[in-house]
């Protein structure tokens, strides 16, 4: 019993003793630092009140479109890769509960049957084929404290990662989004090319009889002619790649939301609205919602943590190695008695000494990545403000266009309408008449893909702010 007592206080003695010595070293957990966001985003606006945040606007309402909505849904719903990182935060979440239950001590059921023959030569001939028996069956358990912190940083590291994985499936869930917005913006400025350029056929057909007749009539040559009826054959080629084009694009469409190669229901490109938060301001803190710097702000989180479990590891560690309860006795008849209950425990404490360098090395590494990380966040933060500057610029230039491009379709119309009368006029040559014609189609299509330039901006801010949460 007295010795019992005395190995008690020698190993408590060398807990306080250890423990001085090491908390004369510890520090607190390193604060991760947090780069400067000043002048990110141009022209940005300082009173967060007068900004528009996506990260409060769904999808349904940033992209009103009822067949729009449809395809965005059947995709969250069918695409492999939205599938792949459901995959990737079950991953992460085993992991996270592994990290917490390593704060939890490890206990295992124990049954043994001990049964030994002695011989001669060990006890001597007078109690030679003496046997016993030893049978046992309880509980083991070991467990290790957490003094430094090193279990709870490894667990906050397994959360950043865990929460990297849940931006990780919003950057899938908003470059999804955009991509089938995109596409289908898209589609329907092919449609409006092909409308355009189909009533521009007409209007050469009508052009070409109009020369026609007046090459019967001797006013002018076949020359006139026949060049109409090239332009005419050119604008009905284009018909065909226009064609191929839809239906090329109506494919990726359905491979973006997971459906078999088909036709896609759609409205048309004038009815498109573009979203009121492309003319309002825009605060640096919005670039927060962005999944890519958030998965770099976690991956900077996760490498600190890292950091400092590196640290933490060269402190001593308590742990408890051998913790069994249960019954142990000779026999079967006198197992679960009170006399036969018996217990057993060993502690100690770790305190390393040399380890040929992989505690140093390893502690070298982990701020080395540390390092890499913030720089990898501070570089993702840069490339945010320097896409959500240059889309709403983009933005800006395109409405502006807008004015000028509608003068510009009116006045050609103006011209071939002009022309035409004055070609019967014979006041005009042709090739004022087919220069005209060419002028205004190139003039109608620049003007479908201003309106698919605005569009297409739009899903860009979409996503460059990080889309919306639901």
């Amino acid at each position: 019993m007295q010795h019992k007592k005395i190995s008690i206080r020698i190993l408590m003695v060398m807990i306080i003793a250890v423990g001085f010595v090491s908390c004369r070293n510890y520090k607190e957990l390193t604060k991760v630092p947090q780069p400067d966001t000043k002048d990110l985003v141009r022209d940005a606006v300082e009173n967060d009140a007068d900004t528009t945040s996506l990260d409060i606007i769904p999808w349904r309402t940033y992209f009103p479109d009822a067949k729009l909505q449809t395809l965005i849904a059947e995709g969250l719903d069918r695409s492999y890769n939205m599938k792949v990182a459901m995959t990737r935060i079950q991953q992460a979440e085993a992991g996270l509960y592994m990290s917490k239950s390593a704060f939890l001590p490890s206990v295992a059921a124990a049954a043994r049957v001990d049964h030994t023959r002695v011989s001669s030569g060990s006890r001597g001939t007078d109690v030679f084929g003496y046997t016993s028996n030893l049978n046992s069956l309880g509980l083991t358990a070991s467990w290790e404290a957490d003094l430094w912190g090193k279990l709870n940083s490894q667990t906050r590291s397994k959360y950043a990662a865990y929460l990297n994985t849940l931006e990780y499936k919003k950057l899938i869930q908003t470059t999804l989004i955009s991509s089938i917005a995109g596409s289908y913006y898209s589609l329907m400025a092919l449609d409006e090319q092909l409308r355009t350029t189909n009533e521009t056929i007409v209007l050469l057909q009508k052009s070409t009889e109009t020369l026609q007749a007046l090459k019967d009539a001797g006013q002018i040559t076949a020359a006139g002619v026949e060049q109409s009826k090239a332009l005419l054959y050119s604008t009905q080629l284009s018909v065909f790649d226009l064609e191929s084009r839809i239906r090329q694009q109506e494919n990726a469409i359905c491979v973006l939301i997971g459906r078999a190669p088909g036709a896609i229901e759609r409205g048309s490109i004038n009815d498109q609205k573009i979203p009121a938060t492309m003319n309002g301001n825009v605060s640096v803190r919005t670039l927060a919602n962005r999944p890519d710097v958030k998965q770099a702000e976690l991956s900077l989180q996760s490498a600190y943590a890292l950091t400092d479990a590196a640290k933490a590891a060269f402190y001593p560690s308590l742990s408890i190695s051998t913790l069994s309860v249960g019954y142990a006795a000779g026999g079967f008849s006198k197992f679960f008695s009170p006399a036969s209950l018996a217990a057993e425990i060993i502690a100690g404490i770790t305190q390393p000494v040399f380890s040929k360098g992989q505690l140093k090395g390893n502690l070298k590494i982990t701020k080395a990545q540390q390092d890499e990380a913030l720089l990898t966040f501070s570089n993702t933060l840069l490339v945010a403000g320097q896409e959500v500057s240059d889309i709403l610029y983009s933005y800006k230039s395109l409405v502006n266009k807008n004015e000028w491009r509608d003068r510009q379709v009116e006045s050609l119309t103006k011209s071939v309408d002009y022309t035409q009368e004055l070609l019967k006029a014979g006041e005009a040559n042709y090739t004022e008449v087919l220069t005209a014609q060419q002028n205004l189609l190139s003039a109608q299509l620049s003007k479908v893909n201003d309106k698919l330039d605005q569009l297409t901006q739009s899903v860009s801010l979409y996503k460059a702010l990080g889309g919306g949460v639901q």
